[in-house]
């Protein structure tokens, strides 16, 4: 398939996490040709976090497309921020871009007043932001690795849920992003898959909390997905073969993902919480 051909068929690499959108090659795709909103979130707000390119573009775009405003929080991806901002635009939709470390329980609660002066209220909470380093080895994996990974990935999201949580109200939906590591493991990502075991228990845990409040609480594991994290965390040659392991045997695009977004964060799922959506390429997990 086009995907496959396009991502596998070079040797991309960027400096540094979570990489620049706008410095890859090729360019991950964020919305399906055609793709026409039905209304799905007319008049909600939407926060996303690492809401500024990948998975969080396409996010950010398909729920314009829905008919959400929309704040993308991100750390300091200045050019790709303003790119999703101008695509949320194209649709119609109002979009605020806010930079910082989503680690930070001040830039959390900071960001959170800023959405609430732009927009006045809070409906949805995408919690998106993270981050990974492989290790080939346990023991080589630092503990400043360690501190860093799990304070972007778990503790960021529990310190941006904690700030928005108050302004949620009955209907509205939190979606996290784990991943199939949590569920498979990954030999070279102990620390990332970790977190993202943590996110869906997370995940699970606060659903039983807010159910009584009518909120609901999900979550959507991806499986190998094209993003700028991919070419900024693997060589070269792991690039080339990135994705080639699931049984549609090529990585996924940012497109592909996001309708599992618009699904929990609609009323078309009023009862469905507590629940991950396996976006993955055909990997069975099982759970």
């Amino acid at each position: 398939m086009p995907e496959q051909d396009n991502v596998n068929n070079h040797t991309e690499q960027l400096k540094s996490q979570p990489g620049l959108e706008a410095d890859m090659q090729i360019k991950p795709e964020y919305i399906r040709p055609g793709y026409k909103g039905s209304g799905k979130l007319e008049g909600k707000v939407a926060v996303i976090s690492g809401g500024d390119s990948g998975i969080g573009r396409a996010v950010s775009v398909y729920f314009a497309k829905e008919g959400a405003d929309v704040a993308i929080l991100y750390l300091n991806e200045h050019e790709d921020a303003e790119e999703t901002k101008n695509l949320v635009e194209q649709e119609g939709r109002k979009c605020i871009a806010i930079a910082g470390d989503i680690g930070s329980p001040s830039y959390c609660e900071a960001a959170v007043a800023q959405v609430l002066d732009a927009f006045g209220k809070i409906d949805i909470l995408i919690n998106n932001a993270g981050e990974q380093h492989p290790q080939e080895h346990f023991i080589d994996i630092t503990a400043e690795q360690i501190e860093r990974t799990f304070k972007t990935n778990i503790f960021g999201m529990m310190h941006l849920t904690k700030a928005v949580l108050p302004n949620l109200k009955e209907g509205s939906a939190i979606v996290n992003t784990s991943s199939i590591t949590a569920y498979k493991g990954n030999d070279a990502l102990i620390d990332y898959s970790s977190t993202k075991g943590a996110i869906t228990t997370f995940t699970r845990s606060l659903s039983q909390e807010l159910a009584e409040q009518g909120i609901r609480v999900n979550a959507v594991a991806p499986g190998p997905i094209w993003t700028p994290l991919i070419p900024s965390t693997f060589d070269a040659e792991k690039v080339k073969t990135f994705g080639q392991e699931v049984p549609l045997k090529r990585p996924g695009q940012p497109k592909e993902l996001a309708p599992a977004y618009v699904y929990l964060a609609s009323e078309d799922a009023s009862y469905v919480t507590g629940q991950t959506i396996h976006v993955n390429g055909g990997v069975i997990v099982n759970s």
